[in-house]
């Protein structure tokens, strides 16, 4: 039967109104928590032994628990990098944590998650850490958010000494770092100059998150909660210490569950929870040397400042009633490169013009699958050194060196110990699935599956490079620089 080209029109033109509707009437919200050196056992849900997290375990219990979520990279502003571009760090030019004597940060032609939302009329904020570059022309206002409260950089980098006093003009940390400023938007409105005050830092942006969606509640949203702690020095509130089993580390993690609380009430005070994606995770696995003031990464090796599973693998707990069914836990490996696209996704975003790492993982969240897009993940680490690569149940590490503990006990109350230098020799492969604590190496068992890795590695080395081969890249992209 011939179909008149006026209904023909018009249904066609009834097509497209119903694919822009699914895509701008009603858009989620969008929160996410993200953690500073949090190990990957440090919530009841992942396995604490003593830390209470019941609003994080609920949120587990009613969303998904993902078993295989990778941070970026095992430190502080790589990892962050990754989370807000969808790409490797490496990929634009930003590796470790960067200092406040730097004069570089993220460039302003890579395209942040808040980038990418207001662009969608999202309100866009950031309460927390930034780290991605002090100078005003790498501030969070300058990369697609209408509104930050918190810190530029860690905790850490500010003239006070393990005690928690200011340190005279001669100390070296004097020389190294300035008093630590908390900003409002572009502006300095104080200083951290005590623990006191570190221990305020939770609550303060926690208040900020909430005001916020109280404002917004009527307008899409994207909150990002990038908490300072638990990274050392480590503080809490006058209404979380002595509370955990586990000293002031737990009363930390304690009071950053509380803030999820918060978070969460809040939503569900407006009716929003059901339309928000709240995702909790951290940026890297804990700083071991500080003993007591230090996460757990069991039955994880090592942690922070290492590509072993303890540095990268983070706990990461993801709601969104209105679109995924919850009670679910998902082993299928993910990083947190694979947040933007994903975001763009669910709100029918465009994805940023330049390359991008991070592939959705819609699909597996909502039950479709339980295939991963990426061929492999890669675990680069220092200026630029591929450590090692996850494919399937594999993990396989290139000769490289690391730090470690090597059994000893990391310090106490806030003091830190030495890491030892240890290498690896040789190329070592694990099944993560069978060895999840990566204690047996099993690469000459299984030549083909080193083969394949190996092929995979030199693949993403002519893209990205690798400096312990002396490889460069053909698609890395410049940090932001100031004269």
């Amino acid at each position: 039967m011939r179909i008149p080209s006026i209904l023909i029109s018009l249904l066609f033109l009834s097509s497209c109104k119903t694919n822009v509707e699914s895509k701008t009437s009603n858009p989620p919200n969008i929160v996410i928590v993200f953690t500073d050196d949090q190990g990957y056992q440090d919530l009841g849900s992942f396995g604490s032994p003593n830390i209470s997290t019941p609003h994080l375990d609920q949120m587990a219990k009613e969303g998904l628990k993902l078993t295989n979520f990778y941070a970026a990279q095992a430190v502080c502003s790589a990892s962050r990098a990754g989370l807000l571009t969808g790409c490797y760090p490496n990929r634009i030019g930003i590796s470790g944590a960067l200092f406040p004597q730097q004069k570089i940060g993220i460039n302003s032609q890579e395209t942040t998650i808040a980038e990418m939302l207001k662009a969608q009329g999202y309100k866009t904020a950031i309460f927390g850490k930034w780290h991605l570059g002090h100078h005003p022309e790498f501030l969070p206002m300058n990369h697609g958010f209408d509104e930050f409260i918190g810190i530029p950089y860690s905790n850490d980098m500010w003239p006070v000494d393990y005690e928690g006093n200011q340190v005279p003009p001669d100390h070296p940390l004097a020389k190294k770092y300035p008093q630590l400023p908390f900003f409002k938007n572009f502006e300095v409105v104080k200083e951290i100059r005590t623990l006191e005050d570190q221990g305020k830092l939770t609550t303060e942006l926690t208040d900020a998150a909430l005001d916020f969606i109280e404002r917004n509640k009527e307008n899409p949203f994207f909150l990002y909660v990038p908490h300072p702690m638990p990274h050392t020095p480590i503080a809490v509130s006058d209404k979380f210490k002595g509370k955990s089993e586990q000293g002031l580390y737990g009363d930390v993690i304690m009071e950053i569950d509380w803030s999820v609380g918060q978070i969460m009430n809040k939503l569900k005070e407006h009716q929003l929870h059901e339309n928000t994606l709240f995702i909790f995770t951290s940026d890297n696995g804990p700083w071991l040397s500080f003993g007591n003031h230090a996460g757990s990464a069991l039955p994880l090796r090592e942690g922070k400042g290492t590509a072993w599973e303890g540095g990268q693998r983070e706990p990461c707990v993801v709601y969104f009633p209105k679109k995924i069914k919850g009670g679910r836990t998902i082993d299928t490996p993910m990083m947190a490169i694979d947040i933007l696209p994903t975001i763009a996704e669910i709100t029918g975003t465009d994805l940023p013009e330049n390359k991008i790492d991070g592939k959705s993982v819609w699909d597996i969240w909502t039950g479709k699958t339980d295939q991963t897009q990426h061929q492999a993940y890669f675990f680069y680490y220092k200026s630029n050194e591929l450590h090692g690569v996850r494919y399937k149940d594999w993990k396989l590490y290139f000769p490289h060196t690391y730090r470690s503990l090597n059994g000893k006990q990391g310090g106490q109350n806030g003091y830190q110990i030495k890491y030892e230098m240890n290498r690896v020799e040789k190329i070592e492969l694990y099944n993560l699935k069978m060895d999840i604590s990566e204690s047996n190496d099993v690469a000459e068992n299984y030549p083909e599956v080193v083969e394949k890795i190996k092929t995979l590695a030199n693949e993403m080395r002519t893209k990205l490079g690798d400096k312990l081969y002396d490889i460069e890249g053909t698609e890395n992209r410049p940090v932001g620089r100031i004269n």
